[in-house]
């Protein structure tokens, strides 16, 4: 089933990210946000995380609204 955002009517990117982090979500979900910005900071700039539903994260290509 494909994602699709609510505000540009566009499917969303869905990848995954390590079970480290995901450890966080319960443990410490403000530090589970940050790592998962920061991961997706490093290897996708301009894209938005919007949702984290184990075991995807779906992110929004907002490169085009950053020029």
């Amino acid at each position: 089933m494909n994602q699709i955002d609510s505000i540009t009517d566009q499917p969303l990117l869905r990848s995954m990210i390590g079970d480290r982090i995901w450890r966080l979500m319960d443990s410490d979900p403000s530090l589970f946000k940050q790592e998962v910005r920061d991961y997706f900071a490093r290897g996708y700039p301009g894209w938005l995380v919007v949702r984290a539903k184990y075991p995807h994260i779906y992110l929004r290509d907002n490169r085009r609204r950053d020029v």
